[in-house]
């Protein structure tokens, strides 16, 4: 996808200040709630297995509900790991201790022909 370069520009103010996991290490790494940020569209199309689905719009405004221990280990994924990338930061600024970003999301995951869930 061709992101705007204002897109681009936020996304890179935030890409150091967040962990980012390889698909390899995800799997090496059990302790990982995964959780997909893309849109409701995306998700229903399909979505990693063992994915909770919380939005980009409404992870912040919910994250708390859905999981309140913030040393919890939450990986995030989107399409390519930009969304992610941006959410994994703002639960960090809430205060979540152990988050991090699927790299290369759910188009990396798919490119390696690994499982995914339609619903």
């Amino acid at each position: 996808m061709q992101h705007s370069p204002g897109f681009v520009a936020i996304v890179e103010t935030v890409l150091d200040r967040v962990t980012h996991v390889s698909i390899a290490q995800y799997q090496e790494n059990d302790a990982w709630q995964l959780l997909d940020v893309r849109e409701d569209h995306e998700w229903l199309l399909g979505h990693l297995p063992q994915a909770k689905h919380l939005g980009r719009g409404i992870i912040e405004r919910d994250i708390e509900k859905r999981f309140p221990d913030k040393e919890q280990a939450l990986l995030l994924y989107c399409g390519g790991g930009y969304r992610s990338s941006l959410a994994a930061y703002n639960l960090q600024l809430m205060g979540y201790t152990n988050v991090g970003s699927l790299t290369g999301g759910y188009s990396a995951w798919v490119q390696q022909q690994l499982p995914i869930v339609q619903d």
